[in-house]
């Protein structure tokens, strides 16, 4: 799995005052940060950025590239950012993310044709609901790859994300279920392998202990992992988090498993 720091998120209010202000300082002290918990890749999560976003876009990247060349996620759903964004990179970054939502469909999927670049696709319903089934889920996996092959889109550059339930929801536990059961059966149901990524710090979002968020964590992932997940959206500060990532990775990876340092 490759573990991806969600940790860049403008929610925070720091980033938030960076990115209004273009001050770079607090960004990459938050990169610099994750990049030595053991990110290997970070998504930048930016909003929709209503107001100028081509050029908070293109000031974020070129922040960012300035003290890491680890990849990127460019995780909008203002198109004109994600534009200005793969242009600030040459195009290197991934497109985070689209759906069957007709808004999505129309002015971010033709992105990863025009810049040849990897795209994030989320298990939801156009009207923007969540699946609960898995064979709801497996019906629109189906419906989104039909979409994204219309645009004569590679396969091998779509990411599946069924989107993780917060355990809080009264059918949270039911949905991740059927999160696991489709991550499993993807390649068969498309007929050909396709990568998947989930968003972990999902599960345990809302008000609750730390120590409670992170064992919750630890109990799910090795799950995600036997399930052939590929890329791990999470909170890279969360070092037990990361331990047991690393540990499914060896555990469940071709070579020679060896304990690392201590």
């Amino acid at each position: 799995m490759l573990i991806v720091a969600d940790n860049l998120h403008v929610i925070r209010p720091e980033i938030a005052r960076a990115l209004a202000s273009m001050d770079p300082g607090p960004i990459q002290a938050l990169v610099r940060q994750c990049a030595q918990a053991g990110a290997q890749a970070i998504d930048l999560n930016c909003g929709p950025l209503k107001r100028d976003p081509e050029t908070r876009m293109t000031f974020l990247v070129e922040t960012v590239r300035a003290v890491t060349d680890l990849p990127l996620l460019l995780d909008t759903t203002n198109p004109a950012a994600l534009a200005a964004g793969l242009a600030a990179c040459g195009g290197r970054a991934t497109i985070n993310g689209f759906s069957l939502e007709p808004a999505k469909l129309e002015g971010i999927l033709p992105l990863a044709r025009r810049y040849e670049t990897d795209i994030v696709g989320y298990l939801l319903h156009p009207d923007s609901r969540v699946p609960h089934e898995t064979d709801e889920m497996m019906a629109l996996a189906v419906s989104l790859f039909e979409a994204y092959r219309a645009l004569d889109l590679d396969p091998a550059r779509l990411i599946i994300d069924p989107v993780i339930a917060p355990l809080a929801w009264p059918d949270g536990t039911r949905h991740n279920r059927a999160v696991l059961a489709l991550i499993h059966q993807l390649p068969d149901l498309l007929g050909t392998p396709v990568r998947t990524m989930a968003g972990l710090s999902n599960l345990a979002s809302g008000a609750m202990p730390l120590t409670r968020k992170i064992t919750l964590e630890q109990a799910f992932l090795p799950m995600l992992a036997a399930a052939g997940l590929d890329l791990l959206l999470v909170n890279v500060t969360h070092g037990p988090t990361l331990d047991t990532a690393r540990l499914c990775a060896g555990l469940l990876g071709e070579g020679v498993f060896a304990w690392g340092p201590t």
